[in-house]
């Protein structure tokens, strides 16, 4: 028997029998050093989906116990609510002026901190300590400059003749407020995984380019961006999920009786308030499984136009 299912299996018979200690030894190293990243990721992301997807068929008791099975009913009720579709709409609007301003300015400053420039180390350092601070302090520094009465901007503003401005509960202004925090926030992070990107770029196109007497501009649109775009593709999925999930600065920042509160409310912050606020876990799942069909549905499509734009060296 055992003859014939070498006969038949050939060559992939002897491939597995091959396998030397050395080669096992190295997938069992493999696999305990990405276990506890696999092991994070189950506890952490997959169970919490599934029990998120269970909790959205039902309704919360009273106290937030004996949940009570509703089916559809969380879901039917999203679709009917205004206030889900404010916060889908407030929630794509933070992230298409966050993400690409964001990804324009890492880029820029990318490119000037690759080359020859003096003191390079600090300023990488400067523009990545606003990812690293705590996002309650950040908030809160941003709070005291927005502060229509005593704020600095506004102290700015006065200075030059100009009027000050409602940052916070303006409806019409307390979106892009709470954007410039979100951009100034994650331009660092984005910045340094560029420049990671950057410094992978072979110094022989530039060379040939100079040669060839091409421009700055014309080596940037030419070898910059196609080269580094493998990064710049990652770094354009990772910061939309991101602001996708936007909650800390508008919690800190616009209370629920704020004028701005329905301009500005995020899913998640929406998520939050009828969760924790109101008790009713049930239907706060619902909105988050609306959130993650979004960003699913948007990272699918970038996954498929990648292809057209993403050069792989």
């Amino acid at each position: 028997m055992r003859r014939d299912y070498r006969r038949i299996f050939g060559k992939e018979w002897n491939t597995v029998k091959k396998v030397s200690k050395k080669t096992r030894n190295e997938w069992y190293w493999g696999w305990f050093m990405v276990a506890p990243t696999i092991l994070g990721l189950i506890v952490l992301n997959i169970i919490p989906i599934f029990q998120t997807l269970y909790l959205s068929f039902f309704k919360s008791g009273a106290f937030g116990k004996g949940n009570i099975f509703v089916g559809l009913d969380n879901y039917k009720r999203m679709l009917s609510d205004g206030q889900v579709w404010h916060a889908v709409k407030n929630t794509i609007e933070y992230t298409c002026m966050v993400v690409p301003v964001t990804i324009v300015i890492a880029l820029l400053m990318a490119v000037a901190l690759n080359g020859k420039l003096k003191g390079k180390g600090i300023y990488r350092t400067i523009y990545f300590v606003p990812m690293v601070a705590a996002p309650a302090a950040v908030t809160m520094v941003w709070k005291w400059l927005y502060n229509s009465q005593y704020g600095l901007i506004n102290h700015v503003l006065n200075k030059l003749g100009m009027d000050s401005v409602n940052w916070i509960d303006d409806p019409r202004v307390a979106l892009i407020s709470i954007s410039i925090i979100g951009i100034w926030s994650t331009i660092g992070y984005s910045m340094v995984l560029l420049l990671a990107g950057l410094q992978e770029i072979p110094r022989d196109y530039y060379e040939a380019s100079d040669i060839d007497g091409a421009s700055k501009v014309k080596q940037f649109f030419s070898i910059t961006v196609p080269l580094v775009s493998p990064t710049l593709f990652f770094v354009l999925v990772t910061s939309i999920i991101t602001a996708m999930q936007v909650f800390d600065v508008i919690y800190m920042m616009i209370d629920v009786t704020s004028p701005s509160y329905d301009s500005t409310v995020s899913l998640v912050y929406l998520f939050y308030n009828n969760s924790f606020k109101y008790s009713d876990k049930g239907y706060g799942s619902a909105i988050v499984m609306l959130l993650l069909m979004i960003i699913m549905v948007i990272t699918v499509i970038q996954t498929k136009l990648q292809k057209k734009w993403v050069n792989y060296m």
